[in-house]
């Protein structure tokens, strides 16, 4: 089934590491919204299909920043569908001054392939902007979390069968935003997620991406997203990466 998804997803990458095109952000509290899709298909000695569309929206000020977003995506193989992975996500960042900030952020998941009937995640941290230019910027945070896990089958969670599980992270996490010309740009986050209630257990979490723009609402986009579990489970690999691209449409 993984070796299918990522087949599938593969057949669609235009570059080796690129991901989700940025949406527009002005400081004048007013929504704006990107929305990508992207699809291959194929047919002869095998058919596939693969579809995935995400969607994201941020409201900013000079003091705060929400964010909304949200992705699908579907693979079907030979007839049988062979994947179905939702994901959707809020997050608050507020500034305490010029450098500090603090946020709070909710996740949820559903992805079959790694036996996740749902994944819900919540957390709140505060941060520091090392740079904060208008052509780069990169930041570093840290908070707690609490992340409440359901599975498509039980699974052996220490040393007994469960059906769900529960437990405590620490949040550690980078992001920069590039934008080498007035075309391109490219983003990237790394997020580690130890385990506080096993101490050698952690997840972690990598997006980057890159954006070519077209027109001033559309442009090419490509994507690399990695997710990695350090105990994902009997018989499951601990990592998952999946690349797609597409076209976005930009609302401003």
């Amino acid at each position: 089934m993984r070796l299918a998804l990522a087949a599938a997803c593969l057949t669609t990458t235009l570059a080796p590491l690129s991901a989700l095109a940025q949406v527009t952000v002005k400081n004048d509290g007013q929504w704006r919204a990107l929305f990508t899709a992207g699809a291959s298909l194929s047919s002869g000695n095998s058919d596939a299909t693969s579809i995935n569309l995400s969607g994201e929206a941020v409201k900013a000020t000079t003091q705060d920043k929400l964010t909304l977003n949200a992705k699908a995506l579907y693979v079907k193989n030979d007839g049988a569908e062979s994947d179905n992975r939702l994901s959707a996500g809020t997050h608050y960042q507020r500034d305490l001054n010029t450098r500090w900030f603090g946020f709070g952020q909710f996740d949820a998941l559903r992805d079959e392939p790694a036996n996740l009937s749902s994944r819900a995640s919540i957390g709140a941290g505060a941060g520091y902007h090392v740079i904060r230019r208008d052509d780069l910027t990169f930041d570093i945070s840290t908070g707690l979390g609490y992340s409440r896990e359901r599975y498509v089958e039980p699974e052996v969670v220490d040393g007994s069968e469960r059906d769900s599980y529960s437990n405590t992270e620490l949040i550690l996490a980078e992001e920069s935003s590039h934008r080498f010309t007035d075309t391109t740009t490219f983003r990237q986050k790394l997020t580690l997620l130890p385990n506080l209630r096993n101490n050698d257990q952690y997840r972690a979490v990598f997006d980057a991406s890159l954006s070519v723009a077209m027109t001033s609402r559309l442009a090419l986009t490509a994507s690399v997203s990695h997710r990695y579990d350090s105990d994902p489970g009997p018989g499951l690999k601990k990592g998952d990466t999946l690349f797609i691209t597409g076209v976005s449409f930009r609302l401003d």
